[in-house]
């Protein structure tokens, strides 16, 4: 498969997804604006559409059909626009997939409604595949799912409660198995175990197939840890640096913090200690619903455009003073020593070693996966991956 074909069988899935999501999404005029329409931001904004292809193509390659899983797929985006909606909340993210977060551009208490829907709305497509694909496997999609959930929150617990403790002794180990359970279940593994399910492959092989999703899901992140670090916006679609910016345990911020002098260490840990500012430079460092507010203001003449930026400049000026709040110089000084440590050809080795776990791992899989475009576009995103981490 092109990487022309790859991109287009992604697109076709994604298109397949947003439009069951549409379905899903109810046209409820009372709460629209303010819940339903919201909704669809984030899943109709430009993305890559990887969870409804591995499900879709998994299901496909086992000669399943299209109407058995897609209502599977779309439920994964849902999810995973859920998930993404609370990250950036969690992580006080600026920008997701080339535009503002849901939470800056229409405050948290709305982000948080409109995610929390999200995971309710998730429910209803999964009991309707009984009609479908029968009571049996609608359960074990249920039951994936539900495996799923609890995986991905227990990974963000253990996340959150690093940055929290302010841990940094940490081994490549910890962050795998981190990664495994926040990222691989619901971004890799859940999607090929749906559409495995829907094509009602047998358990064994379905497990073996969940390894290969699990191999490629740690070399995805280790890459998207990358390029969070080494990428351009344009293609990477959310702010460069932010994971620095947020203190997020990567493995180039654990391997620097491993191999830096007792003084760099200490001085990385510190500024990785510091709150990030509400905003980058050039940016008003406005919290979200005060934004909200003085937007709505200007839209109904009630403040000028000059009156709201004097009421940013005294915000941003209040946020930016002391020594409480990271600065541009010092995620500098961080980016020099993951550097200097060459810690980024550190991740890009291990993920090279994630990747080519995961090509044997579908190979061991291939006497029983149908030779197709489908089974095409998961060799494909092995080789995408790789590519990406050379």
């Amino acid at each position: 498969m092109t990487p022309a074909e790859l991109i287009h069988y992604l697109e076709e899935c994604r298109a397949l997804a947003a439009a069951e999501i549409r379905r899903i999404i109810p046209a409820d005029q009372r709460s629209g604006a303010a819940l339903y329409q919201l909704m669809l931001d984030y899943p109709l904004r430009e993305a890559k559409g990887l969870r409804p292809a591995l499900c879709i193509a998994t299901c496909r390659a086992l000669g399943g059909k299209l109407e058995s899983v897609v209502r599977s797929a779309a439920v994964l985006e849902l999810y995973h626009n859920a998930f993404l909606i609370h990250d950036d909340i969690e992580d006080e993210s600026l920008m997701r997939r080339g535009g503002m977060t849901l939470h800056r551009a229409h405050g948290v208490p709305i982000a948080v409604n409109v995610g929390d829907a999200m995971l309710a709305l998730s429910l209803q497509p999964l009991l309707d595949n009984i009609g479908v694909i029968g009571l049996g496997p609608s359960l074990r999609v249920l039951q994936a799912v539900a495996r799923m959930t609890r995986e991905s929150v227990e990974g963000q617990a253990i996340e959150l409660d690093w940055v929290r403790r302010e841990v940094w002794d940490l081994s490549d180990d910890d962050y795998i198995h981190m990664v495994e359970q926040k990222t691989c279940w619901y971004s890799f593994i859940t999607p090929v175990v749906l559409g495995a399910i829907t094509a009602r492959l047998e358990p064994v092989r379905t497990e073996r197939l969940s390894e290969f999703a699990r191999r490629l899901g740690v070399a995805f992140q280790i890459q998207d840890d990358v390029l969070n670090l080494a990428g351009d916006v344009g293609e990477y679609g959310k702010e460069i640096g932010g994971d620095l910016w947020e203190g997020k345990r990567t493995l180039m911020l654990l391997h620097m913090m491993r191999h830096a002098t007792p003084e760099e260490r200490a001085e990385a840990a510190r500024i990785l200690s510091l709150a990030r500012p509400r905003g980058t430079e050039g940016e008003p460092a406005v919290p979200p619903v005060i934004d909200a507010t003085l937007a709505r203001l200007v839209d109904r003449g009630e403040l000028t455009t000059a009156g709201r930026d004097q009421v940013c400049a005294a915000v941003e000026e209040a946020h930016r003073g002391g020594d409480t709040v990271k600065t541009t110089e010092q995620v500098r000084f961080l980016q020099e020593l993951i550097a200097r440590y060459d810690s980024i050809e550190h991740a890009r080795a291990v993920a090279r070693a994630w990747v080519e776990e995961a090509q044997r791992a579908l190979d061991a899989c291939k006497g029983w996966l149908l030779p197709s475009a489908h089974r095409d576009l998961l060799e494909a995103l092995v080789s995408y991956v790789f590519e990406r981490v050379r």
